[in-house]
């Protein structure tokens, strides 16, 4: 009898452990997705002085480091750049970056050619050449840097021990300028194929809208593209199957969730200054559950060079 009732114990105890199993599986699976966003959080931002050779302190930190998209993709970071202070005139041979300024302005230097630009906006620095930034300004600057290598797992650089700091200027710039303003968005009319037509309330737009703020021509590494995204409330980005292009997104403003399937279904909240990184193989789609519109920059990089020139020739592949 004893034996018995331990024999009906133990399989409870499995039906137990079978039910809590499929209890707590799905909420690893959430758990897993939640940790790989990263939270922009000021007061995580390190304070470093002279960056490659800058004017004063400057203060940031890794939102996603080296090998969250790709081999190749270095990191994102997230600072902020007070008055009278920068990244000094640098070059990297081994690696391309950009510098992006989410408000305000900052002088911008691309080989010893310096210019005044207004955020939202982005530089990019290919390989090869040299770049440092500047804010000339009396209010902080927020800035985003991002950076991919030509070889996985390498970062360079080479300091010019020049601050920029009283450069002179040219009233237009040298370089290129990849600017994000909404508008833009609108007035293009959302071209891009991230969303599809929906039910909008009077006046708002009735789509998701979509422009490729840089394309892969512009980028030396397997580095593809920079889009902007902006989803209207209560609308969601069609489903992104990441075949042969991984992505970094940073929430410029709003909230909602995310979607990332791959081994499993997962999804999660965002919020502005999250960073989301998705892996090639995975699929992506983001939906407003918020108040006002969730803007997204996308930042695109390319499994290898052959999936980057099959962009450049004019492929849609992701």
């Amino acid at each position: 009898m004893a034996n018995r009732m331990r024999s009906i114990s133990l399989i409870a105890f499995a039906g137990i452990a079978t039910m809590l199993i499929w209890q707590v599986v799905p909420q690893a699976a959430q758990a897993d997705l939640s940790r790989r966003i990263a939270h922009t959080d000021p007061a995580r931002f390190n304070p470093q002085p002279a960056v490659h050779g800058g004017a004063g302190t400057m203060a940031f930190t890794a939102l996603l480091n080296r090998g969250a998209v790709t081999p190749e993709f270095n990191f994102l970071h997230r600072g902020e750049i007070p008055p009278g202070a920068g990244i000094g005139h640098h070059f990297h041979n081994t690696v391309e970056e950009m510098f992006v300024i989410l408000d305000g302005e900052a002088q911008f230097t691309i080989d010893g050619r310096t210019a005044l630009v207004k955020g939202p906006a982005g530089v990019i620095c290919r390989t090869g050449h040299s770049h440092a930034i500047y804010n000339s300004g009396t209010k902080p600057v927020q800035w985003v840097n991002l950076n991919v290598s030509l070889n996985a797992g390498v970062y360079d650089n080479f300091d010019l021990g020049d601050t920029r700091a009283g450069a002179p200027l040219d009233a237009i710039p040298t370089f290129m300028v990849g600017r994000f303003d909404r508008d833009l968005l609108l007035r293009q009319g959302g071209r891009g194929g991230r969303g599809a037509a929906a039910a909008a309330p009077a006046g708002a737009p009735t789509s998701v809208l979509t422009r490729r703020a840089l394309g892969p021509a512009v980028f030396s590494t397997t580095w593809a593209y920079i889009d902007q995204v902006l989803v209207p409330q209560g609308m969601s980005t069609t489903e992104m199957k990441h075949e042969t292009v991984g992505e970094a997104y940073y929430v410029l403003a709003g909230s909602g969730t995310v979607t990332v399937k791959g081994a499993a279904s997962e999804t999660a909240p965002v919020k502005t200054g999250d960073a989301i990184p998705i892996k090639i193989g995975e699929s992506s789609s983001f939906t407003n559950t918020g108040s006002e519109p969730l803007e997204l920059f996308v930042m695109g990089v390319a499994k290898d060079m052959a999936a980057k020139t099959q962009l450049l020739a004019g492929g849609n592949q992701r």
